[in-house]
């Protein structure tokens, strides 16, 4: 049950990487939360699986400071590549 809170850490951090990164209007308000979430809840799972119990510190800290590690640089690639491509787009079809 405790996944929820990797799931939940995850989307929050996801939003906040959303709104404090630039160019966030070149992509969807919900694609940093569901990153966030689904690499929270996939450490969360990684971990257990490895043998780490809710009582580890390191699985609580895994599941908030990997969604920041990946969600971040992951955002800032997609926006690069929609502006890029937004440009050539642009430049096909002769528009200023």
């Amino acid at each position: 049950m405790e996944i929820l809170l990797a799931f939940i850490s995850g989307a929050v951090v996801g939003a906040v990487a959303h709104f404090a990164l630039p160019h966030r209007a070149t992509r969807g308000v919900a694609v940093g939360p569901i990153i966030g979430a689904v690499v929270g809840g996939g450490i969360w799972m990684l971990l257990t699986w490895l043998g780490l119990t809710p009582d580890n510190p390191l699985l609580w800290v895994a599941a908030i400071a990997v969604p920041a590690v990946i969600t971040l640089p992951a955002l800032a690639v997609l926006s690069r590549t929609r502006l890029a491509h937004d440009q050539r787009e642009r430049e096909r079809l002769r528009i200023a």
